[in-house]
């Protein structure tokens, strides 16, 4: 009855919910999806580079080269607040286009960039483009969907985020053994130019002109007050944001932890896709499931086995460092969960501010985002040559971020929302 259910809804929009321009329900959500992995590409096709880059620009300490994932995930973070104003007073569409325009210029940049210092800048430039890219995705998804509906195309969108980290390392890997690093950047302006060439075929403006906003200071505050005083949209921010911090925190650290812990090699990439296929498969299973499990059951009972998977995790490392079997599959199992997670937190987040979309969008995305990528630097900075760092940071956020819950919903977990 479910699956007959779902493949109803997935095969022809319903009139709950309205689509932007010429495009039908399927391949809008496979549009939607592309352009949102234009964040999981920046990262994680890099990350098999990192050791390179290091030693093209002799860098002293292996550190540093960290910087380049930092870097633009901090950017991407704050960038948000510029967008998410833009969008609410000039459309969805105009912005994405220009966007996706500015991030092929970066990437280009990236690929001729003769020192150190010019790629950390460039990083800086493509995630300006692609927070743009994010914001104006993620307010025209909020445009037409709501409710369980939103949480539902937003996991199948969030599949593919998790489905990227699977390929991504590979392909770059590949690249670096064909041509050279830099070719990596030359890859990720050229598609950003295709999506940005289908993006003007396809989409429409969802913004309605009754509903654009003044791009006046009082304006943003007042959104930034309503949040923040919003106990459903503060609390699942803030307990995002550590969910976030998590993520990045494994980001930041998994290639020193995969190779100068347990000597991977040329199979981290591999390593990496292992664990990323568990998110994907998690992330599916949230869309198939959320209308008739609710977007609270989904995520509470996977923030509860993200802290206990977490818990086991920090023991082992007091002791000492586990075998890389036992590791990986602690590791898979936390990342598991984080699929189930993050995509319903942010809609729960989201749902009481509909007339907000896209200022909404830019403040809670910088927040998590922002926050996450801070907190998952920290952790990556504090790299010892043992796991401690990373399953002390998981444990932590996790837990943290269960408290938070806990005190947003009055300490009632599992309930059932309506829509």
């Amino acid at each position: 009855m479910l699956d007959k259910r779902s493949d109803q809804l997935s095969a022809t929009p319903t009139p709950s919910y309205r689509l932007p321009g010429a495009i039908g329900f399927n391949e809008f959500i496979v549009l939607m999806a592309a352009l949102t992995a234009i964040v999981a590409f920046s990262i994680d096709i890099i990350l098999p580079a990192l050791a390179d880059i290091g030693a093209g620009y002799n860098l002293e300490d292996d550190n540093d080269r960290q910087l380049v994932i930092v870097a633009f995930t901090v950017s991407f973070g704050v960038s948000q607040l510029i967008f998410g104003p833009l969008a609410d007073r000039f459309g969805r569409k105009r912005l994405m286009i220009g966007s996706l325009v500015f991030y092929a210029c970066a990437s280009f940049a990236a690929s001729f960039a003769p020192s150190f210092e010019f790629l950390l800048a460039t990083r800086v430039c493509q995630a300006i483009g692609a927070s743009g890219v994010r914001i104006t995705t993620s307010a025209i998804i909020r445009d037409c969907f709501e409710g369980r509906d939103m949480a539902r195309v937003m996991s199948y969108i969030f599949t593919t985020f998790m489905v990227v980290p699977i390929f991504a390392p590979a392909l770059g890997q590949g690249i670096i053994l064909m041509a050279e690093w830099h070719w990596i950047f030359t890859f990720l302006g050229i598609g950003s130019l295709l999506l940005c060439v289908w993006t003007y075929l396809k989409i429409g403006e969802t913004l309605a002109p009754e509903n654009r906003r003044s791009l006046a200071i009082g304006s943003i505050a007042g959104a930034a007050v309503e949040i923040a005083t919003n106990r459903i949209a503060a609390g699942y921010s803030l307990a995002s944001t550590l969910f976030f911090g998590a993520l990045f925190s494994m980001i930041v650290s998994v290639q020193q932890i995969f190779d100068d812990i347990y000597g991977l090699g040329n199979f981290f990439a591999v390593a990496f896709a292992g664990m990323a296929v568990g998110m994907a498969i998690a992330s599916f299973m949230n869309a198939r499931l959320v209308r008739s499990i609710g977007m609270r059951r989904m995520s509470h009972g996977a923030m509860v086995s993200f802290v206990s998977v977490s818990f086991i995790m920090f023991v082992l490392a007091l002791i000492g460092t586990p075998p890389f079997a036992v590791m990986f599959v602690l590791l898979a199992v936390a990342m598991m969960s984080f699929g189930l997670v993050a995509g319903n937190f942010n809609s729960i987040a989201m749902q009481p501010l509909g007339h907000i979309a896209g200022t909404a969008t830019s403040l809670i995305g910088t927040l998590t985002f922002t926050g996450g990528a801070v907190l998952g630097g920290l952790v990556g900075q504090a790299f010892d040559g043992t796991v401690f760092p990373i399953a002390s940071a998981f444990f932590g956020f996790g837990l943290g971020s269960l408290l938070l819950v806990l005190i947003t919903e009055r300490g009632r977990l599992f309930t059932v929302e309506n829509g």
